[in-house]
């Protein structure tokens, strides 16, 4: 052993100062270097745990979350049936909970009465009289069922000039037939109803064909999913696209819109592995305008496609950071608040407990955009223009004072730590995040975006991929009528029934009829409303 020793002491030697020093300094960056990755690749895996496993700070429907135990964690055997008060007149009688709920609602009655014998009193033998009565109400749900409907069209003809002949005698005996909607597909069940039915299930409340192929199965109704889907796309191709294409006119006359995109697999595209990913895109008014919302699919995320949707369009347009969006034409891009906020709330999650700097930095970004988001509360309810007034004496000066400090930080952030990540997103958005100080009808994020696009991203976790580019274009014109449906406070099954009902029956080439149906419409029959609007 002390033969090896002196053996590594005589090779040393053979190195001067200057060698060592400088092998020691590479050492030393090498060190380095590995530290910083593995620092960084042990942030990645504690975000993507707290991702995976822990709470969101977003805010999260727990309803979702306690699905399966979600009798056993809500049940409470002691407590009592809720009231709801309403502030009255002096006088008038409180209306509990129930009798608000079923007001709307029709009624069916049931009555309990003594037979004619049982109303002699026991005592005397005479006959009882009603003294009152007690109520009790519940309600009753009427599962869905299924019934054939025989369209029957008669057909007339006059007895008289068939038997004594017409007064001219060159023209035939009239046949008078009488008028009949005509069907949405021609030599189908397929009726308004059922269409509407499986619409409603697939795009409204996320159940794919194939479970509806199944439930129908138990009302003794045998229809083929591949039934189903050829209805969706016959539909949306011969009559909702007029309505579709009606929207997307009076989308792009709006002055501020959001934009958002999500990735969607189609199995069967030409020249393309099924893995392939293509895109679903929203677009949307703003939050103070008509509601429109409305999606199109896309082969892929090019920034072509919202520059030839938008075609027209100019005005403000809220973004995420996403850069293809500065093809569209004509337009101010909105940059995103709640982006740059989640990068700092993401690398506080990403971080350790003994990196207290990056911490602290990180946990000060955050905070000051948390200042600019419960400032814009305060703002909530003024006009645009006192809003864009106080945006300016109040918002300016903090995004001024972020901005500086967020530059004097990014030179010393590393830039692939989740701190100099959160820097680089705002620096390079910065005009875009600045622009919401332009106009007060602008939005401090694009969650409303956001929000538009995420019924469909629900969906899609139900059903996971569209089998062909006919079914994703026909699910994005239904998603759009469903939305733009709800966001106008429509019944979307009702209002999908009636216009299946109407547009094979109109002239779909003229766009003033096809208006008559659009959301807004006061025309459309109460039925389609809910009983909130």
């Amino acid at each position: 052993m002390r033969k090896r020793d002196k053996t590594v002491v005589k090779d040393l030697t053979q190195y001067d100062r200057h060698q060592l020093e400088e092998a020691y300094v590479q050492l030393s960056d090498q060190v380095e270097e590995l530290a910083a990755k593995i620092a960084w690749y042990e942030n990645q895996l504690r975000l993507s745990r707290h991702q995976k496993f822990g709470a969101s700070s977003e805010k999260t429907d727990i309803s979702q979350l306690n699905f399966f135990n979600e009798p056993e964690m809500e049940a409470d055997p002691s407590a009592e049936e809720p009231v709801l008060e309403k502030i009255r007149k002096p006088g008038v009688r409180r209306k509990g909970n129930k009798e608000i709920i079923t007001a709307d609602l029709p009624v069916e009655v049931i009555e309990y009465k003594l037979s004619a014998d049982e109303q002699k009193c026991p005592q005397c033998g005479e006959m009882l009289h009603e003294m009152s009565k007690e109520i009790r109400k519940e309600l009753t749900v009427v599962p869905a069922k299924v019934v054939v409907t025989e369209h029957v069209r008669y057909v007339y003809t006059c007895r008289n000039c068939q038997k004594n002949g017409s007064a001219n005698k060159d023209s035939s005996v009239p046949v008078i037939t009488a008028p009949m909607p005509r069907p949405v597909i021609k030599n189908s069940l397929a009726s308004p109803s059922l269409i509407s039915y499986i619409m409603n299930r697939k795009y409204a409340e996320g159940i794919p064909l194939y479970r509806q192929e199944q439930q129908l199965d138990h009302y003794g109704l045998e229809i083929k999913r591949q039934n189903m889907a050829n209805w969706i796309i016959y539909s949306s191709e011969h009559y909702l696209r007029f309505l579709y294409e009606r929207l997307k006119s009076r989308l792009v006359t709006e002055g501020v819109l959001h934009a958002d995109e999500t990735a969607l697999q189609v199995l069967q595209e030409p020249g393309r592995a099924a893995e392939t990913k293509s895109y679903m895109w929203m677009y949307r008014t703003g939050q103070d305008q008509t509601p429109i919302i409305l999606y199109e699919y896309q082969p892929d995320r090019a920034g072509e496609h919202p520059k030839e949707f938008l075609r027209g369009f100019s005005g403000y347009l809220h973004v995420d950071g996403y850069p293809g969006y500065h093809k569209v034409e004509g337009v101010t891009l909105v940059g995103c608040w709640a982006h740059a906020r989640r990068k700092y709330d993401e690398a506080l999650k990403a971080l350790s407990g003994v990196e207290k700097i990056q911490k602290t930095h990180s946990a000060k970004g955050l905070e000051l955009c948390n200042q600019l988001f419960s400032l814009e509360k305060k703002f909530e309810s003024l006009t645009p223009v006192k809003r864009e007034k106080k945006r300016l004496s109040e918002s300016l000066p903090l995004v001024d004072a972020y901005f500086v400090w967020a530059k004097e930080l990014y030179p010393c952030a590393l830039p692939e730590s989740p701190l100099g990540k959160a820097l680089y997103y705002s620096l390079n958005q910065e005009e875009k995040l600045r622009a919401f100080l332009l106009d007060g009808r602008l939005e401090l994020s694009n969650n409303l975006g956001e929000r538009a696009i995420k019924p469909f991203v629900i969906g899609r976790k139900n059903w996971l991929f569209a089998n062909s580019q006919k079914g994703a274009a026909a699910s994005a014109v239904m998603y759009s009528i469903m939305e733009t449906a709800k966001a106008n406070k429509l019944n979307p099954y009702e209002y999908l029934k009636y216009l299946l009902e109407q547009l094979p029956n109109l002239d779909l080439e003229d766009p003033y009829a096809v208006d008559k149906l659009l959301p807004w419409n006061k025309g459309l029959p109460d039925i389609c409303r809910t009983k909130k609007s």
